[in-house]
């Protein structure tokens, strides 16, 4: 770009579901009052809609949305979500949490983990979750969002919901507010031959939307940064080899766990997720390992409640587009590039890049400067969280299948490999700062999947044998104090709402 384009006045969002009506949610929220913002999207393309898992920072979108959380978790049908069971990762039998909670208490330069991996070596061996309340609130299934006088004691949480119904409840909100909605498919991309920028939609029925900046949320097809702009693919397949999902809804669980479930197969992993009127499941494979029928069978035998549908399959490829933002074009969401739901990323991926575009938004005119700065961001958040799943299936002990074993021999990517051996070495976590994984998620992953550091910091080595035992005692028995006076999962869900009725 030679030149800035003209100011930006109007932006047009293309596709709607989570990432359309959220990124319009969002832009009208900060900036309805300087642009224009219509969404376009059809009824004719129909949205995933069986369950789907977040990360805490969905509640921020809430709160600058201004969303009530009764009427959120009523809406959605959604559940609370402290964190992910994770079975038959490490080995078959095996299971560790990754909870959104952190064990134990952190001493100054010095990680409670430390602690920890010295008492293991001293024959103190207790379970490094036992020192977290989020996990010991997991498997009692008690739940509140009351904060605690000890903020210890606070339970950092997300939400499962119903992802159709989510896309709805951000569109009666974008609608209210003033986004405008046009209905229709898309049937010529206009670019403008002096700038190269795309300048106009043509609908079907012959309406034309016009525009000075657009948002693709037009799905995996990427229909104007990838069909019509041609940004490119990075494909990260060699590390990250399933390339299907399966998905179906079934009947609900009598009783809702607070956590999604993720369970690993020969060749690719299931989950499942608790929703208030059924339960989400999928199953996500690689084809070189399963034809579709088997993975399909696979999914309903392992059902743990009836299915309340038919299997669908959606092929997908993992990697990211090259460029996110590209002329006057930013894509959000599966257009932008696809990691597995193993982290409950998508949604997170969104709210992400909308809100750096909102915090590097072009008013005056797209720049060179805006692009590569908001493209190096994206591309940097995308690898570290790719390097994060990596990491769930390179560190592996199974032997009971060729996929298992070719995922621990393959290499892996260089920043991934240096935060293996640091761990492994003595216990240490550098933080990047862009990483919206902290240290104790690498942590619960790392040791969860069967790493065991060969060293530990110095400074655990202050207390004396006796009062580095009477300490950790201690601890658990603080993590566990509140459990008692915390309701049942269902019984807040159900209090919450009636309240708001």
């Amino acid at each position: 770009m030679d030149k800035i384009s003209q100011r930006i006045k109007k932006v047009v969002v293309v596709g709607g579901g989570t990432a359309g009506w959220m990124s319009a949610a969002l832009m009208q929220r900060v900036l309805g009052t300087q642009i224009e913002i219509e969404l376009v999207e059809s009824e004719d393309i129909g949205t995933v809609g069986v369950g789907e898992a977040t990360i805490p920072p969905i509640r921020h979108v809430n709160a600058v949305l201004g969303v009530n959380e009764a009427e959120f978790i009523r809406e959605t049908k959604a559940t609370i979500k402290l964190g992910i069971r994770f079975e038959n990762w490490k080995n078959l039998g095996d299971s560790y949490y990754h909870t959104f909670g952190e064990s134990g208490q952190n001493h100054a330069f010095c990680q409670f983990h430390h602690y920890w991996l010295r008492a293991e070596k001293l024959g103190f061996n207790t379970n490094y979750w036992d020192y977290d309340l989020n996990y010991l609130a997991s498997v009692r299934g008690v739940f509140s969002n009351q904060r605690a006088k000890d903020p210890s004691w606070d339970l950092p949480y997300a939400y499962h919901f119903d992802s159709a119904l989510y896309g709805q409840f951000l569109r009666k909100i974008s609608e209210t507010r003033g986004v405008k909605r046009t209905e229709g498919l898309i049937e010529h991309v206009v670019i403008d031959s002096d700038t190269g920028f795309v300048s106009q939609l043509k609908l079907q029925d012959g309406t034309d939307v016009n525009g000075d900046f657009f948002i693709d949320c037009s799905g995996m097809k990427g229909l104007l940064i990838q069909k019509k702009l041609g940004v490119g693919f990075d494909d990260w397949s060699h590390w990250l080899p399933c390339n299907k999902a399966i998905f179906v809804p079934s009947k609900r669980h009598e009783k809702t766990h607070p956590y999604t479930r993720s369970i690993a197969h020969q060749a690719g992993w299931q989950w499942c997720i608790p929703l208030q009127h059924r339960n989400g499941n999928g199953l996500v494979f690689s084809s070189n390992h399963y034809r579709d029928d088997q993975a399909t069978q696979l999914l309903l035998d392992n059902l743990e409640t009836p299915a309340l549908g038919d299997p669908k399959i959606i092929p997908f490829r993992t990697g990211r587009a090259r460029k996110q933002w590209h002329r006057n074009v930013c894509s959000v969401g599966l257009s932008s590039g696809f990691l597995e739901p193993l982290e409950s990323t998508s949604i997170y991926l969104i709210q992400s890049a909308i809100v750096r575009l909102i915090k590097l938004f072009p008013h005056e005119g797209v720049t060179d400067e805006l692009v590569d700065e908001y493209n190096a961001q994206s591309k940097n958040e995308f690898e570290l969280i790719r390097d994060f799943i990596i990491l769930h299936y390179h560190v592996n002990e199974r032997t009971d299948s060729q996929f298992w074993r070719d995922r621990r021999s393959m290499e892996v990517p260089e920043h991934l490999q240096n935060k293996l051996q640091l761990f492994k070495a003595n216990g240490q976590l550098v933080q990047d700062q862009i990483d919206i994984f902290k240290d104790p998620s690498w942590l619960q992953v790392m040791l969860g999947q069967g790493i065991t550091p060969k060293d530990h910091h110095p400074l655990a080595n202050a207390p004396s044998d006796q009062q580095l035992v009477e300490m950790l005692t201690k601890i658990i028995a603080h993590k566990r104090a509140p459990l008692d006076r915390l309701p049942e999962h269902d019984t807040f869900l159900s209090t919450l709402c009636e309240g708001q009725q």
